[in-house]
């Protein structure tokens, strides 16, 4: 994965600006600038000052279960979803729930996280009154949904999934709505150049992706379409919910190189890995699986844990793939009461947990490491993409802090750049 890493040499100096040769000092990393993410959904009551139930749909543990969550959640994870399906986001026209996402979007920014906003167009989880507009207005409020929105959240949330499963919009049978209705009056193409060009001109460095759960040649051609009709699309969505059990390494490969051709991100928008027992081979749409119980298994929790690890190494060993969204911390909630999460519904730890943040936290990771400059004052930091804080040994004195960038996104096979420069840092 040397395409993850990069080096930086750093001149540290004294405060009259005179190399600090032959000194012992400290390196340790602060962040990753990889996004790894997981839905933020758990939070959006404890971030209100809530109590009782969660927040609903695919996911959401009690405020009381996520002040517990709190400090597992950060451990891992540096980016968070949170949902905007409008159904529950503007239930009533014109009364949308915008301070209270503000305020957990606010939550998640002050400890460091950046936040994602999922989504702007979806026909699942569209308002009811929407059935009372004709198209034409059901066209303008939702362009009025995203102006609104995308321009009232501007840096705070800034990346969104523009709109949602696409390929099946137009077709979609399972319940009358207004945005399938649209999507099949005025064509995918047209639907999608209306979420992207809306959101683009209520802000205009958004990062605006198309995502799906279609891994089939018919995504492929959409992307095709949406491209060739020149929508500005920044990153492609990939959902693997593996809830019939996981791709495997080959197949994910498969996947990421399909997508990967057309020269943009890959986001890894909605993984699961089950702890339990596995959804029917069979069954066509997930949704369509109703147990009355569904509980994490020992046997379950051991494979989760291997599969996890596997699952995050070759996406991870991809130069396309800019981030990985895990859909759900706990099994409290989770989407179809599957055991998706890495935290019991009880709040303790399955081994994924654990596993996971060996990857993130400890592998992929440069924990404080006392190193000495050489006699020009210089020292060279080498490791994952991110930041790292220098200070002196000893843990006495302010700490300076540096960027390692990653050597970036290159064709497999081929050599990184080195992407080393040089950096001044003073210490007292």
């Amino acid at each position: 994965m040397s395409h993850r890493r990069g080096q930086t040499t750093v001149r540290v100096l004294d405060t009259s600006g005179s190399p600090l040769a032959d000194t012992d000092v400290v390196v340790e990393q602060r962040s990753h600038s990889f996004a790894f993410g997981c839905i933020g959904f758990d939070f959006i009551g404890l971030a209100n000052d809530e109590t009782g139930g969660g927040d609903g749909a695919f996911g959401g543990a009690t405020a009381e279960q996520a002040a517990e969550l709190t400090d597992a959640w950060l451990d891992v994870f540096n980016t968070a979803t949170l949902p905007f399906y409008w159904a529950g986001f503007e239930p009533e026209r014109g009364r949308p729930d915008t301070e209270r996402l503000r305020r957990a979007a606010e939550w998640f920014a002050a400890r460091g996280v950046t936040v994602k906003g999922h989504p702007l167009v979806w026909h699942t989880l569209a308002p009811h009154w929407l059935l009372d507009l004709d198209t034409a207005e059901v066209e303008r409020v939702q362009r009025d949904r995203i102006r609104r929105d995308v321009s009232g959240f501007a840096g705070l949330v800034d990346t969104w999934d523009a709109i949602n499963e696409v390929v099946i919009m137009p077709v979609f049978d399972k319940e009358e709505n207004g945005i399938t209705r649209l999507c099949r009056e005025r064509g995918r193409i047209a639907t999608i150049r209306m979420a992207f060009e809306e959101a683009r001109a209520a802000n205009p460095s958004a990062t605006l992706v198309l995502n799906d759960f279609d891994m089939s040649t018919a995504y492929e051609c959409l992307i095709e379409g949406v491209l060739e009709a020149g929508i500005e699309v920044d990153a492609i969505g990939l959902q693997s919910h593996m809830h019939q059990g996981y791709w495997g390494e080959e197949k994910t490969l498969r996947i990421l190189e399909r997508f990967a051709r057309y020269g943009l991100p890959l986001h890894l928008t909605e993984s699961t890995l089950l702890s339990g027992e596995l959804m029917p081979p069979e069954i066509v749409d997930l949704n369509d699986y109703q147990v009355p119980s569904w509980p994490s298994t020992p046997e379950g929790e051991a494979r989760q844990a291997d599969e996890v690890v596997r699952h995050y190494r070759t996406l991870l060993s991809h130069p396309s793939v800019a981030t990985v969204n895990y859909w759900g911390l706990t099994d409290a909630g989770a989407w179809l009461g599957a055991p998706v999460g890495l935290v019991r519904a009880d709040g303790t730890r399955k081994p994924a947990f654990d596993a996971l943040r060996g990857l993130v936290k400890d592998e992929w990771w440069v924990a404080p490491t006392t190193t000495r400059t050489d006699a020009d004052g210089l020292l060279t930091i080498e490791g994952w993409g991110g930041t790292y804080g220098i200070g002196p040994a000893g843990g006495t004195g302010s700490t300076a802090t540096v960027t390692v960038e990653p050597s970036g996104a290159h064709a497999l096979g081929s050599t990184p750049a080195t992407n080393s420069r040089t950096v001044d840092v003073t210490l007292p």
